[in-house]
């Protein structure tokens, strides 16, 4: 992984990919006690920044016919969209527990969708198996070289869009939009990794110096960042390129989706909110933070569950 990569990728989503708005609220940076900038890919295509990786992998093959891919649902739809771009066909291996929103929307881009328990089946196994049963290419969520290049154009972007001393939150599960956006800052900003708690694996392999596991897979309402581990790829940069990893609680993430709809009016998810929930409610941040708002792919219920509570 290089930034030359990342310029490449960046390159090819030109004119595909949404140059998302970086925003702000007077009224967020009173709550927060600080200025809190908002990089809002809950309005890329598909909802989420994971489109951007996706293309950019998929813009990548030669001679494929098809693609396959394991995800809770982002991934899962940016894959399926950039397939259908590409005139591919697409297999996503989802969790049975993840938003019917998600699975929904990742059918109706055209993909067929294999699901899994995640608690008691191996994505990865089950992922391999067909793509060699199928002669499918395997487009990971965040292992995956050109898939870190294109999620580091939202690096890029901010780059652009914001000159100045700040810290960047990021929303993180496997760590590759984290890896990407800290691969296209060197040198400019710090980034930060923000988990829900209780499946801060990045945090805790980032004070432990190893990878280490996530002790379950289910139990946040989080469920677009919770993964197994950090990834072999990504976790390497991270350790050379960020700092100290964040968590939040599930609360914190309700409530920041909340916010963020009140001030900013934009909808996330909760897994898309915990970056926004750490710039709010963590005092030991510098004076200008940039939270990447990841996704907005929330299903309705949840929605109204975070407004009922905390509206």
């Amino acid at each position: 992984m290089n930034i030359e990569m990342i310029h490449a990728a960046a390159g090819r989503l030109a004119g595909h990919a949404r140059l998302t708005p970086l925003l702000n609220a007077p009224l967020l940076d009173r709550i927060a006690g600080r200025r809190v900038l908002v990089k809002a890919e809950c309005l890329q295509w598909t909802g989420s920044f994971k489109y951007r990786g996706a293309w950019a992998a998929v813009s990548a093959l030669q001679g494929t016919r098809g693609v396959i891919a394991f995800s809770s649902g982002n991934h899962a739809q940016g894959v399926a969209l950039a397939a259908a771009q590409h005139g591919l066909s697409a297999v996503i291996v989802m969790p049975k527990d993840a938003p019917q929103v998600k699975i929904d929307n990742t059918r109706a881009y055209g993909a067929e969708v294999v699901l899994y328990d995640r608690e008691t089946e191996n994505r990865d196994a089950i992922g391999a198996a067909l793509a060699e049963a199928r002669g499918l290419v395997l487009v990971k969520p965040y292992d995956e070289p050109e898939v870190i290049a294109g999620q580091g154009s939202v690096g890029l972007e901010i780059a652009q869009q914001f000159q100045g001393d700040a810290e960047i939150l990021v929303c993180c599960g496997g760590g590759g939009l984290s890896s990407g956006v800290a691969l296209a800052c060197e040198g400019k900003f710090r980034v930060r990794t923000v988990e829900p708690a209780g499946f801060d694996d990045v945090a805790r392999s980032l004070a432990a110096g190893a990878r280490l596991r996530n002790a379950a897979l289910a139990g946040s309402i989080c469920d677009a960042i919770v993964t197994p581990m950090p990834g072999e790829i990504t976790f390497p940069i991270l350790q050379r390129l960020c700092g100290p990893g964040l968590a939040v609680s599930d609360d914190e993430a309700l409530r920041a989706m909340v916010l963020a709809f009140q001030h900013l009016r934009i909808v996330l998810e909760p897994g898309g909110a915990v970056a926004l929930a750490a710039a709010l409610f963590r005092p030991d941040l510098p004076e200008t933070v940039v939270a990447v708002a990841t996704g907005g792919n929330v299903d309705p219920a949840v929605f109204a569950q975070a407004m009922a509570r905390f509206g």
